[in-house]
């Protein structure tokens, strides 16, 4: 598993991009987000939330907002996608995901405001979730949505994942996907950073 400097979460960002090369900030949540990021909650279709969350909600309880910017806490993580709208930066998306050490996966759910979807955001922060993903030593990569979800199962399908009923529940269906090849066509900071905390655990040859 990758060890996180939680005193400098800024060297785990990346730049994506959109469908039309607008740049994408994907970044660890931190304690300032939790006012934006409930707003940003609030302004999704009341569809939106409903399948990002799976249940009527209007708004993150506050239990549920604490562990989003609460980076790291049982290997749970949360990232937000961000863009530049009048020099103010502004949420755009957000996903969270989970490492299980014992099945050697990663779990992870995510949501694109309104405004944004069909743009290339979802996909791009798809394969970035990857990557990370990757850089944990992860060998696949899983989330369950609804049935009825067409756009999360369109995502899905498009970017190679596999489908199978979800465990104890009829009403959802679980996508995943197998990390079995290094992610040089998704790089992303996580995956880098890892890649040299491995290289500098190597011992060196005797001469």
């Amino acid at each position: 598993m990758t060890s996180f400097r939680f005193d400098d979460l800024k060297q785990y960002s990346d730049t994506l991009r959109s469908r039309s090369g607008d740049a994408v900030k994907v970044r660890f949540v931190e304690p300032r987000d939790a006012e934006p990021l409930q707003n940003y909650v609030r302004s999704l279709s009341t569809r939106s939330r409903y399948n990002r969350f799976l249940g009527a909600i209007s708004e993150l309880p506050q239990t549920l907002l604490e562990r989003f910017i609460d980076v790291g806490e049982a290997e749970q993580f949360s990232v937000v996608a961000t863009m530049m709208f009048d020099g103010f930066e502004t949420i755009v998306g957000e996903a969270r995901y989970a490492f299980h050490a014992e099945t050697s996966s990663i779990e992870f759910g995510l949501s694109i405001d309104d405004r944004w979807q069909g743009h290339g955001i979802g996909r791009a922060l798809l394969k970035n979730l990857e990557c990370r993903a990757a850089s944990f030593g992860a060998e696949h990569v899983f989330g369950d949505t609804l049935r009825s979800n067409e756009q999360m199962i369109a995502l899905a399908r498009k970017a190679g994942y596999a489908f199978t009923a979800s465990p104890g529940d009829w009403k959802l269906v679980r996508f995943e996907k197998s990390i079995d090849v290094e992610p040089r066509d998704i790089p992303c900071a996580s995956w880098r950073l890892a890649a040299i905390s491995r290289q500098s655990a190597i011992p060196p040859l005797a001469g």
